[in-house]
Order: C-alpha cells, then structure tokens, then sequence
C-alpha cells in the first residue's frame, strides 16, 4: 500500500516499529525500573495552602509495589484471564494496581469515577469481574451494586496513602471524613494497603503472551451504550512504541508528564502513563483537575509534556492568573478527544513555548493512530499522518471494500498492530467495526494528497438541510473565531420543511454579552445561508465528558424532549 505521508515523517521517525520479541506490557515498567530505579516515577501533590508537597515514588518503589500486589492477587486465587476492575482517579494506586494485575496475568478494566451506580453495576455485569479495587471514596458504591454482579473480592485504599507524610496527616484530621474516604470496610473485604505489606515482592513468575487481553477498555459511551473494547499485550506495546517513535525529542529519565488526563480512559492510560514509562519519566498526578492546583504544580516541578483536551487548554489559555506563572518549560502537548480550533493552538504555544499538536485516535486503536509531527510540518485542521506501521485510507460509507482517491470525502478506515480485536461478548458488532483487519472509525474525513487527514465529522452527527449535508464542525469553526465565544457545538435539530437545521450552543468569555441576533448576523457574512444556525442557546458550560469531548448526544436528548414537551 502506498504510504504518501512518510515523506511527512520528521527526521527520526521511523517507518515501522520493530516488536521486541514475546514483550508485555508489564515490561515497561520492569525496563524503567532496571534502567532508572531511582528516579522519580509519580508524584502526588496535595495543597497545602500556597505550597504543594508531594508524595514521591521512585521506579524502584513503583515496580516493588506492583509485583507485591500481583502477588497477593494471586494469593487471593486470581487466575490468569481472570478480570479485575479498577476504580480510580489518578493516582500511585491506578498505576500499581494496573501494573499488579496485569503481572498477575489477569485482564485489566477501568472505570470511570463519576460513574453512576447503575453505570458500574451495568459495566460489572457486561464483564463479569469478580475483583474490584477501588478508593474508599467509592467503596459504599460498590458494596450497594456487589450482590447484582460477580464481585466476589472488593479490594480498598485510602488515597491518602501516598500522599506526603504532612500533608496525609493534614488531610486524616480536616478533609477525610468531609470528603467521603474514611469508610469501614467489610471484614470479607482486603485493604490494599496490607495486602501490600504482607506480600512479597519477587516478580511473579506467570507467563503471559503479547497476544493475551490486557485490557478491556469500555467505549465512552457518547453516542450509546459503552462496550468493551478487547485490547491486547501486543495492541497496547505497539501503541506505546509508536507514541515513543512519534515523540522523537523525548528524553529517557528526564520528562516530566503533568497528568491531568484521567488514566482510566485509553488517551490518557497510554499517552499519559505508558509512555510516560516507558521513557522513565515522572507522572505528577491530579486525581481532579484543579486550575489553581495545575498552577503550582507547573511552578513547583516544571513539566515538560501535557497531553490534553481542547476545553482544558482553553482554561489555561482564558485564565486570569495564567500572567503569573512561567509555562515554559511545557515542550511538548498533544491534543485529542476533540477538534483543536487554531485560535486554541496558537493561544497556548504563545504561553508555553512549546509545541501543541493534534492527533487521532480511537478506544478501538489503543488509541493513538494518527498525529500532525511533533516538530515537522502540521497542517491547519488536520489530524495528521498515520504513525509508524499504520495504514489509513478513506473510504465510501456505504461499501467500506470501495477506496477512495485523495481529496475524496468518506469514511475514515486504520489499519495497524494497536487495532483492537473486537467488542466483548459482541460479535456482531464487532464484525461491523472490523472488516479485514481494518478498522471502521465512523468518523467522515478526507486525505491530501501529501497523506494529511482531515476529520470532517463524525458521521452519525451530520446534519441534512433541505438536502445539504452539513457538517457541525465547519459551522463550530467559524464561531470559535469570534472574539466574545469561548467554546460552542452544534447538532441539527427537526425543522418542518427543511428536515434539520443547526442548532448552536454557545458559552461566552468571562465577562462578555452577546445576543443571539448578532451572532447570526456575524454567520451571515460566514458562512453561506442554509449553514447559519437557525437557533442560538446560550449556556454557562456544555455538557462534556470527563475528558472534554461534548455530549452531543445528551443535548440532541434534551432537544427532543422540548419538541415533545410541546406537542
């Protein structure tokens, strides 16, 4: 297959990643920890007033801890296959508990803190673990859900465990008990923290093979029920080898990570942690994001990489404290989840210095698939070129074997190492996700000529006007230049005659008033006529998922229930 877009390649990317022989994911950790051991691995700021203190791991720590806690999974009777949920925000737990279960030989599945009780109930069931490890904070919420499920073990640690001495004792006397963690656990129930210390620490002699499931990393659920996506040992180290190949100045024993990304989404678990390791850096932890927080920790340990979100670096960008502090040693962001508008990736290098680029990736691609080059050519609106041993084409929505020319507009397919292997327990739409090895994305994009991609919208958000296919992001794009908006989306919503017209749901700058008349009369010179949203709501925030991407689906709902209410 011809590959137009390594010519793109910045000096040092290679082609196609060579795959260490029989590695695990396991192995990264084990490779940091033999080749830095003490050097910082994670640090777990509190604030302390101004100040932050830090709890600190070094990888000598981390890779003990979690070989301890593989071992007492396995004292508990945990089988290799066998699934273990993990419910946390991040913190030295996610990373330990991870890493644990995955030496243990057992499969991984991460879930989302704010998840409602049903929402964990219904994602317990869908994959059948009989373990949980969890943070008090959420014990309560397990126990309430634990008799509809297989859950026989629930395992749990009190996230001031790793937090600096002072600053644990701190929170044990003014914020434990206000904010939900000290809890009494079941006498049935285990205590991480002593499981740790009871353990031993030899690595676990399990075998495990690249090709076995690491993960089962459950889809966000924006436009339907969350599946789980089957990843494996290979899918996720080639992944991270790829990120490692992509982020060519990236230094061993020296980065900095601000991970405010939560890991128990995939961008955020490989972008964020893998690669983080596997280049032996420091992970500086937030289990929430706090801006003022983000502040000091930038100021108290200079990071050098920031993967993140649009909306997050628009926080930093339209902050009015950003003036006081030095975001300059920030070399290096990738942005993903949602379309970067230029304004945002202009605004943010300005404050940093560095670098801010947008890539491609899905759940089902371990994610990461696509990327503009760190330091090379990128390109306005574009996703970038695939990553090294990946294949991307574009082609026709209706027959996913037709390909299509560059600059034709069509369905957007990936074809690489990190391509997951299916949905659990859902054949059927696993089939039609998977066609040939090639992954089907959903999302409508288009291809240059030099192998750029552009995301032209997903394809179930595509709006049909009086016969026009409209896509929300062309209309989004325009509204994001002008100077009052902060952020904005756009749905289509029924109209009589014309099927569906644009809606838009706008969130102003600080400060700032605007009225609906004038923003469709900025539109008008904008964009042509069947284009202009025909309504303009104005909203404090829109609704997002932990990670910034907007619900479109749940304001498309409450769309819906107006026009019912109405009839």
């Amino acid at each position: 297959m011809d590959r137009p877009w390594q010519k793109m390649y910045e000096q040092g990317v290679p082609a196609d990643i060579a795959y260490p022989e029989g590695m695990v994911v396991p192995d990264i950790l084990d490779r940091a920890a033999s080749r830095f051991p003490n050097s910082p691995a994670t640090i777990f700021p509190a604030a302390i007033g101004k100040r932050l203190l830090g709890g600190k791991l070094t990888y000598r720590d981390l890779d003990d801890a979690a070989n301890r806690f593989a071992n007492a999974l396995i004292a508990l009777g945990i089988q290799k296959g066998d699934r273990v949920a993990l419910l946390f925000p991040n913190s030295p737990q996610f990373v330990i508990s991870f890493f644990g279960t995955l030496k243990a030989g057992a499969v991984a599945i991460c879930f989302n803190p704010v998840y409602t009780e049903h929402e964990i109930e219904r994602q317990l069931i869908d994959c059948g673990a009989e373990t949980v490890v969890t943070m008090t904070k959420w014990y309560p919420a397990i126990k309430k859900v634990q008799a509809n499920t297989r859950v026989t073990r629930v395992i749990a640690t009190n996230i001031k465990d790793y937090f600096h001495p002072v600053a644990s004792t701190l929170f044990t006397l003014a914020k434990e008990q206000k904010e939900g963690f000290r809890v009494t656990l079941d006498p049935k129930d285990y205590s991480f923290k002593m499981m740790l210390q009871n353990a031993g620490s030899a690595k676990p002699n399990v075998q495990i093979s690249p090709d076995d499931i690491a993960l089962l990393q459950y889809t966000g659920g924006t436009t339907g029920v969350p599946k789980g996506a089957v990843l494996t040992h290979r899918n996720l180290v080639s992944n991270c080898l790829q990120a490692v190949a992509w982020f060519v100045g990236a230094q061993d024993g020296k980065e900095v990570t601000l991970s405010i990304i939560p890991f128990f989404h995939v961008y955020g678990l490989m972008i964020g942690m893998l690669f983080t390791i596997y280049k032996a850096g420091a992970l500086v932890l937030f289990p929430r994001f706090d801006l003022a927080q983000a502040f000091m920790a930038i100021d108290a340990y200079k990071p050098t990489i920031f993967p993140g979100v649009p909306a997050l670096y628009i926080q930093f960008i339209n902050s009015p404290e950003v003036a006081n502090h030095d975001l300059r040693s920030i070399k290096t962001c990738l942005s993903g989840a949602a379309p970067l508008p230029q304004e945002v990736q202009t605004g943010f290098e300005m404050l940093s210095g560095g670098r801010l680029v947008e890539g491609f990736g899905m759940t089902e691609s371990s994610p990461l698939a696509l990327a503009n080059p760190i330091n090379g050519e990128r390109r306005v609106g574009s996703i970038g070129v695939p990553v090294p041993s990946t294949d991307a084409r574009i082609v026709n929505p209706e027959n996913a074997d037709e390909v299509m020319p560059p600059g034709s507009v069509g369905e957007l397919a990936i074809k690489g190492p990190q391509v997951f292997q299916g949905y659990w327990n859902r054949p059927e739409e696993s089939v039609n996700t998977l066609r040939n090895g090639w992954l089907i994305t959903g999302d409508i994009a288009r291809m240059d000529d030099d192998g750029f991609f552009y995301i032209v919208e997903r394809k179930k958000d595509m709006i049909i006007i009086g016969g026009y296919k409209v896509f929300p992001r062309d209309i989004e794009e325009e509204l994001f230049k002008y100077p009052k908006v902060k952020d904005v989306t756009v749905i289509g919503v029924p109209h009589p005659k014309m099927g569906e017209v644009p809606k838009a749901f706008v969130v102003l700058k600080d400060g700032e008033n605007c009225t609906e008349a004038e923003l469709i009369e900025y539109m008008t010179k904008a964009v042509a006529d069947y284009k202009v949203p025909r309504q303009i709501e104005f909203r404090d925030a829109l609704p997002k998922t932990i990670i910034g991407k907007v619900l479109k689906r749940q304001l498309m709902e409450e769309e819906k229930a107006k026009m019912k209410a109405k009839a």
